[in-house]
């Protein structure tokens, strides 16, 4: 088995550069999976909360929420991407930390990587850090 070498990212995007956020929509989850406290209306909240946070600081943000469907939630990112140019996206821990969700993380990437190539890619671990995930790849 050979050895992989890390590629280094070269910089830092510049500021104004587009970004698409990703994240499951609030209505498709299983409630009576999350911790006491959240619900689809304190989620949806949370998320309308760090959209703002965005626009506040300045980023060009489209945010795409997504159904747990890998059919559908590759499609409408897909479309996203047919709409626009973008430099960065953020997939949401959503997407990426609940393992029945793995095959639609697989996907998204996938689609990402072959209709943008070039774009980056950013995580955060809930909608509170979207921010921070941002920051970390454009330019202040």
């Amino acid at each position: 088995m050979g050895l992989v070498r890390a590629v280094p990212v070269s910089g830092m995007l510049p500021k104004g550069t587009k970004v698409l956020s990703i994240g499951l929509h609030p209505r498709s989850l299983d409630y009576r999976k999350m911790p006491e406290g959240v619900t689809q209306e304190a989620l949806t909240a949370r998320i309308q909360a760090a959209n703002s946070a965005l626009r506040e600081s300045g980023f060009d943000v489209v945010t795409c929420l997504v159904d747990p469907d890998p059919d559908t939630a590759e499609a409408a990112v897909a479309q996203e991407l047919g709409a626009g140019s973008f430099g960065l996206a953020m997939i949401g821990g959503g997407v990426r930390m609940v393992p029945e969700h793995t095959l639609v993380f697989e996907r998204l990437v996938s689609v990402l990587t072959e209709a943008a190539p070039g774009i980056r890619l950013c995580f955060n671990s809930s909608p509170e850090t979207t921010l921070d995930a941002l920051r970390r790849w454009i330019e202040p």
